[in-house]
Formats: C-alpha cells, sequence, structure tokens
C-alpha cells in the first residue's frame, strides 16, 4: 500500500492522482485523433498526423517534466517513446 500512495499521490495536494482533466496539447491532439476518421491520405491527413504528434509530444515531455507524481512522469516518458517511434514512421 505504501508503494501505491508513493507511486499515485499528487505530491501538492496530496490525493491519489491517475488521471487528469486533459490539458492544452491533450485536446489539440484528441481533435486530431477525430479529424483521422475524415482524411484517410493525402497531404490532409499528413499534416494532421504530424500536429497530433507534437501535440501528444509536448503533453508527454511535459508529463516527464512536470506530472504531479510519478505515476504520471513514467507514463509521459512512455508516450515519448511511442511518439518518437510515431515520428520515425511519418519521416518515412
Amino acid at each position: 500500500m505504501r508503494l501505491f500512495h508513493w507511486f499515485f499521490r499528487d505530491r501538492r495536494t496530496g490525493r491519489i492522482t491517475i488521471a487528469q482533466l486533459p490539458n492544452v496539447p491533450l485536446w489539440i491532439f484528441i481533435a486530431t485523433v477525430g479529424l483521422r476518421v475524415f482524411l484517410t491520405t493525402g497531404t490532409p491527413r499528413t499534416v494532421v498526423d504530424w500536429i497530433g504528434a507534437v501535440a501528444l509530444g509536448w503533453w508527454a515531455v511535459d508529463e516527464v517534466a512536470r506530472g504531479v507524481n510519478p505515476w504520471r512522469r513514467v507514463l509521459g516518458a512512455v508516450v515519448v517513446v511511442l511518439v518518437a517511434n510515431e515520428v520515425v514512421g511519418l519521416v518515412r
């Protein structure tokens, strides 16, 4: 139980924090996911893919740097790796 509290407790408020309301970069990423339904190929889809990758990368780096607990920082680090993989795919 001690490990759980250490991993998930918000260092500022003392509350358990697993998820939070989306911030601006995460809302941008969510919007790009919705746009991908309508844009299946071509330059507009590529632009949306890049915007989504940058927004999610922005969110992930922010979580690594300023996450409220170790869980949020680890989550951010995992997403940084996933976004880097996505960017490599977009460059090809």
